[in-house]
């Protein structure tokens, strides 16, 4: 259901919280200390995201980095933050508000694959002028899956869905977003089969970017930008390094972590 971005915390003892500077100071966000906590791929995503006009949705919210972060650089925007943990919504709303960025949110605490809840809940199809999204990354079939219920939402897919999980969530998110909108997620670059094959005549103009953990390193993550209805080819664009040899940032991933630098591509 769509709740008011007001709620100030979560019923969680306060030991079992932090209250991090994000984002190079940009930030403040209150996350769980275990579990899944927003890292470097909340910051390439919000990143990647660049400033979308009017209203956008994060699917997969978590405590509300990637929303937060977009908005604290984009004053005209709105964003609907879409997240089925109860804990994570409530963390998101309170996170929203602690920023002073309540007015321009909405939480939708719901399985975004459940088209009939997303529409009891007010979450229309074809609204959003952007979608950003970090899904779960594995298929509970492939992995060994955490006993940690928060940590296993963050990173397995439930399997409630009939289709094959990863498509499920990608066309759920384009369900929500309007024609000629922009779609922005962080993947595996193992899932590359599955993007193409859920984006197929639905996103044109797709782009994907490697990021690599350090040079000459194979690529750990996927970025994946697209805008549906477009019949644009799909491009390769040149591959982001996060590390230099010794385990510092390269200057690029820096000035991104610290909010100074956006991704194009």
């Amino acid at each position: 259901m769509a709740e008011p971005a007001d709620r100030r915390d979560v019923d969680l003892r306060p030991d079992e919280m932090s209250c991090d500077a994000w984002l190079g100071g940009r930030l403040s966000l209150v996350q769980p200390r275990r579990g899944h906590r927003a890292g470097t791929d909340a910051v390439l995503l919000a990143a990647a995201a660049g400033f979308p006009q009017g209203r956008f949705a994060d699917v997969g919210a978590g405590a509300g980095a990637v929303a937060l972060a977009i908005l604290s650089r984009s004053p005209g925007a709105g964003a609907d933050l879409v997240e089925i943990d109860a804990d994570l919504a409530s963390l998101a709303a309170g996170n929203a508000a602690r920023n002073g960025l309540a007015a321009q949110t909405r939480i939708f605490q719901l399985d975004v694959c459940d088209r009939s809840v997303r529409r009891a809940a007010g979450l229309a199809d074809g609204e959003a002028d952007a979608v950003v999204t970090n899904p779960p990354f594995f298929d509970p079939a492939t992995v060994r899956v955490s006993p940690e219920p928060a940590r296993a939402r963050a990173y397995v897919f439930g399997g409630e869905t009939g289709a094959a999980p990863l498509a499920a969530w990608i066309r759920a998110c384009l369900a929500i977003l309007k024609s000629g909108g922009r779609f922005v997620m962080i993947h595996r670059p193992e899932a590359l089969t599955a993007i193409v094959a859920a984006a197929h005549n639905r996103l044109g103009a797709l782009a994907l970017l490697p990021v690599h953990p350090r040079a000459g390193a194979p690529a750990h993550r996927l970025l994946v930008s697209g805008v549906k209805g477009s019949k644009a080819p799909l491009r390769l664009a040149s591959g982001l390094v996060l590390h230099e040899a010794d385990g510092r940032l390269t200057g690029e991933a820096d000035a991104i972590h610290r909010g100074q630098a956006l991704i194009e591509f």
